[in-house]
């Protein structure tokens, strides 16, 4: 394969690269066209606004991760049952044009009973273990609603969704906290936010630790500016607890950009527990891995 247009389509934003051979970005692109700004019947021209240059250039594929894949996207691509590999998306693809255009169906598995599910992150996970040249690890993508996955001989075995990020939104700004939290979150505060990790990591119980929020500010223990850090690393620290991380033998692998990936790689080192990070390539390498697969099938 010589090129493959690669898009990361989500609910707020759309990206795509141009890759060569070596799934390396030729090119790339953003467009403030997340999923969620595209009226139905509209999704053609807004793929054509992105990257119908390089369609018509000649460029045999086009793969498309994300949200662009759920019912209020372009095309719905149904989920693929875990364990799941390389093999397995590339048969599920959902066609857009057939064999021009294809959607990466996302994935779900159960955890005690119940269905948990993603899109986009799957081909991020695929990516990093191509970048890394792993077949095994655990693996976390930090965001409003972060996944930890788990991976065995190169397939996604499970993986569980934390709504982290909304979570410390809600107690930001709707609970009894937010009436001693500083308007702006400010800068990171490290001494803070490091001393919320290990007080989830102590006390086991988010319900509980979270009110140190408002007495550590009641009887000033923290200046107003460091409670936003705290509380971050409180609903982080819980996050991590979770994780079982002191059994682990090799790195967490975080995956995303630095402003993401800055305070889980702050609270796993404040554990004592090893990262490596792989960042917004990770999404141009898996659709590119995938492509290969398909290719190989073929």
């Amino acid at each position: 394969m010589k090129q493959l247009v690669a898009l990361d389509w989500g609910t707020s934003s759309l990206r795509a690269a141009l890759l060569d051979g070596q799934g390396r970005a030729v090119e790339e692109r953003s467009l403030p066209r997340g999923i969620l700004t595209v009226a139905p019947g509209e999704f053609p021209a807004v793929f054509d606004a992105a990257c119908g240059d390089w369609m018509r250039a000649g460029s045999p594929l086009a793969l498309v991760s994300g949200m662009a894949g759920s019912r209020q996207g372009w095309l719905e691509a149904p989920y693929c049952a875990c364990p799941a590999g390389f093999s397995d998306i590339a048969a599920q693809l959902a066609w857009v044009q057939a064999g021009r255009v294809a959607i990466v169906p996302g994935l779900c598995c159960e955890q005690q009973g119940l269905p948990d599910v993603m899109r986009g992150e799957e081909t991020q996970v695929f990516g990093a273990l191509s970048l890394l040249e792993l077949g095994e690890g655990l693996l976390v993508l930090p965001g409003t609603h972060s996944k930890w996955v788990r991976v065995e001989g190169g397939r996604i075995q499970s993986f569980a969704t934390f709504m982290t990020g909304e979570f410390f939104a809600m107690l930001r700004r709707h609970s009894i906290l937010a009436r001693t939290l500083p308007e702006a979150d400010g800068e990171l505060d490290e001494p803070a936010f490091r001393r919320g990790v290990m007080h989830a990591a102590q006390s086991g119980n988010l319900l509980h630790s979270a009110f140190s929020a408002r007495t550590l500010s009641l009887f000033e223990r923290l200046p107003a500016a460091a409670m936003p850090s705290y509380l971050s690393g409180l609903v982080i620290g819980e996050e991590l607890r979770s994780q079982q991380l002191q059994a682990l033998r090799e790195p967490v692998v975080v995956i995303g950009s630095p402003a993401l990936t800055q305070r889980y790689e702050l609270g796993l080192q404040t554990l004592g527990v090893a990262s490596r990070r792989v960042g917004s390539e990770a999404s141009w390498r898996g659709l590119w891995a995938i492509a290969q697969t398909l290719e190989g099938t073929a």
